[in-house]
């Protein structure tokens, strides 16, 4: 509940016309500054307000006021309301756009169309308070002026805030990451290096090739192995 009355200072009006009460009784109760209440009493603020009665409210009694006339140390207390109403609870809906801006709406919604693809059609009807359909119509190409809209920038049009903008991107973006080419990978060391290590048998069949080699240059230039010189 509110500490304090339902318009403090027509409230304060009331009671320094109507009542005894000092200044700084009036100003605990509505407050506001003991010179405001002085202010008002002696005409130089609060002109043209009209008083509101807080016992006609229910906000303050009788004989409460009473006391507290009799007593300059008493401290008036704001009543508990007898009803209690629940508070209203605010619909979301989309944004309102000023009547000025509204013609500005394809524009906008067209340059988030194309500069910003990944956002939900909810989250461009939250930015520049349009409809489903609309949007619909202007990413077909449907719409009724679609050769005539120029893609701007909403926030530059005062359709919506930068940050308001970078919220939802920044949303947009984590329910659906970009997914980068990585091109081609390296591959694991075990393969790179299995496929360069020599075997045994490749070793073996070069040692035997040189020897032929050997023998055939020896060949060539006449030469005789050692046992048919024996």
């Amino acid at each position: 509940m509110s500490n304090q009355p339902l318009m403090p200072k027509a409230t304060a009006v009331w009671l320094v016309e109507n009542t005894a009460l000092s200044f700084d009784q009036i100003a605990d109760f509505c407050k506001l500054h003991p010179l405001e209440v002085k202010a008002v009493a002696d005409g130089d603020s609060a002109q043209g307000i009209k008083g509101m009665d807080p016992i006609q409210t229910g906000q303050l009694t009788r004989e409460e006021i009473e006391q507290a006339e009799a007593d300059p140390d008493k401290r008036l207390k704001l009543a508990d309301p007898k009803v209690r109403l629940p508070e209203a609870k605010r619909k979301k809906g989309p944004r309102y756009t000023p009547v000025s801006r509204r013609q500005d709406r394809p524009n906008a919604i067209l340059w988030l169309v194309r500069n910003h693809p990944e956002l939900k059609d909810s989250q461009v009807m939250r930015l520049v308070g349009t409809t489903k359909s609309t949007i619909e119509a202007i990413r077909d190409r449907t719409h009724w002026n679609a050769a005539n809209l120029q893609p701007m920038d909403p926030v530059t049009l005062g359709l919506c805030s930068q940050i308001d903008l970078d919220l939802e991107v920044h949303r947009a973006a984590k329910e659906k990451p970009v997914e980068m080419d990585q091109g081609a990978t390296l591959l694991p060391a075990e393969i790179t290096t299995a496929r360069h290590a020599p075997e045994p048998d490749d070793k073996a069949e070069g040692e035997e090739l040189d020897v032929e080699r050997v023998f055939a240059k020896l060949k060539q230039i006449g030469g005789k192995p050692d046992e048919d010189e024996e």
